[in-house]
């Protein structure tokens, strides 16, 4: 049975229905925004260079990027952090995340997503988006509170926007995060992930944080 597939109006009305707080809402919703125009960019990119023949080092996607899908995978990405918040801002408090559970968050948003009658093409975007794709040799190994699998990217829809995720943070401000801070933070868990991030970054390139930094009056680290 196929599902629905949310055009950008769907997507905003999803994170509105699920957003316990206007400061949940504007910082989560905000977060997918921008790494809807990054993933979307990117795919552009990848398409352009692939109707020119332009891949020397045979890195690229097999074929061309659906850049709706990218985007709407992109705007419903981290849906599932509505559901693993400590303070939703609402009291005049910060807004915090439980950070016991935040490794759940794409899980979560996947199941939210299927509940709400979402395709499950677009509920894998929130499933196989943590870090740069986490194995069940990972979850197992490292006593991950997931259950044991594969949460990764299954298409490179999935993985660009995986990868346009780590160059913005829900940090308190939200900030950007430059390439090389992302692959320091990749490095710290283990060589195979910094192995994937520069196989990434080969494919993908490195997108210009500059204009959307300002944009959204964020900093660059």
């Amino acid at each position: 049975m196929v599902g629905m597939i949310p055009n950008v109006p769907m997507a905003e009305a999803l994170h509105r229905q699920y957003a316990p707080s206007q400061a949940a809402y504007e910082l989560i919703h905000t977060h997918c925004q921008i790494i809807a125009a990054l993933a979307v960019r990117m795919a552009d990119q990848v398409n352009e260079r692939l109707l020119r023949g332009d891949d020397p080092d045979r890195v690229l996607p097999e074929r061309p990027l659906d850049r709706d899908l990218v985007r709407t995978g992109a705007l419903l990405h981290d849906i599932g952090t509505y559901r693993i918040l400590k303070d939703d801002g609402s009291q005049g408090r910060p807004l915090t995340f439980q950070g016991e559970r935040y490794i759940e968050h794409g899980l979560e948003g996947y199941r939210l997503l299927l509940d709400a009658g979402v395709d499950e093409s677009v509920a894998q975007f929130a499933r196989n988006h943590t870090g740069v794709g986490l194995t069940r040799r990972q979850v197992e190994e490292e006593h991950l509170n997931l259950p044991p699998d594969d949460y990764l990217p299954v298409n490179p829809e999935q993985e660009v926007v995986m990868y346009a995720d780590k160059f913005h943070s829900k940090h308190q401000p939200p900030i950007f995060v430059s390439e090389p801070t992302a692959a320091k933070r990749t490095a710290k868990y283990g060589p195979d992930n910094l192995a994937r991030w520069k196989q990434l970054v080969a494919r993908y390139g490195v997108p210009d944080l500059q204009p959307l930094a300002r944009h959204y009056g964020m900093t660059i680290v």
